[in-house]
């Protein structure tokens, strides 16, 4: 069933690539990404705030504003549900990190995957993670991971690791705890193989919670 259901959605999401590159240019792509991307935007009345805003409320992004940060560079949006427990990863330090999320592709607004699901209740996606300064290297490591066998990739998607600069990674030890909650908009270029591809930005909401 585990496998049928991810295959499915596979076969949906390279359905959808090869739509959208039928008869349509590249920058024609971009223009249709970004206006989704302008439409959500629009329709779900975010405030975007610069990375100079950010930085100046501690990298903080006000929920009930619902505010998200622009990173120019990447062109990732970022808003920062619960900061988390424990601590931000540290320049040099590799950690297992378990991820639950849900993933929208914006163009077609669908739920284009998800491993918060009864089946997966148990098994978080799985992430290796090393910092170098402020950059970051991951990959899935379980074979079980639903993002890779949905893209037949351990590569994580780069816009996930936006939040780590932000966020702290750590487990639930004593009341009051909360694991890291976030959520982004990531455009191709910083998505999975197929959203790279299919030139589509995606919407999460992920969890990030350490391994042991």
């Amino acid at each position: 069933m585990k496998k049928c259901f991810i295959a499915l959605v596979a076969l949906v999401a390279l359905i959808c690539t090869m739509s959208c590159n039928d008869y349509e240019t590249y920058a024609e792509q971009k223009e249709k990404e970004n206006n989704a991307i302008s439409k959500f935007l629009r329709d779900s009345n975010v405030t975007v705030i610069s990375e100079a805003q950010f930085k100046e409320r501690g990298f903080k992004t006000d929920v009930s504003k619902n505010e998200f940060v622009f990173f120019s560079q990447t062109g990732v949006y970022l808003q920062v549900v619960r900061e988390g427990c424990g601590e931000i990863l540290k320049s040099g330090e590799t950690a297992t990190v378990l991820c639950r999320f849900w993933e929208r592709n914006l163009l077609t607004d669908t739920l284009q995957l998800t491993n918060n699901v009864v089946a997966y209740n148990y098994r978080p996606d799985k992430m290796s993670v090393t910092r170098n300064s402020d950059s970051f290297i991951a990959s899935f490591i379980d074979g079980e991971s639903v993002m890779a066998r949905a893209y037949a990739s351990v590569s994580v998607p780069s816009g996930w690791m936006v939040p780590l600069l932000y966020i702290k990674i750590g487990r639930w030890e004593k009341e009051g705890d909360e694991i890291a909650k976030v959520r982004l908009i990531v455009p191709h270029t910083q998505g999975h193989s197929y959203a790279s591809s299919g030139v589509y930005p995606c919407l999460y909401t992920i969890t990030y919670e350490k391994g042991i």
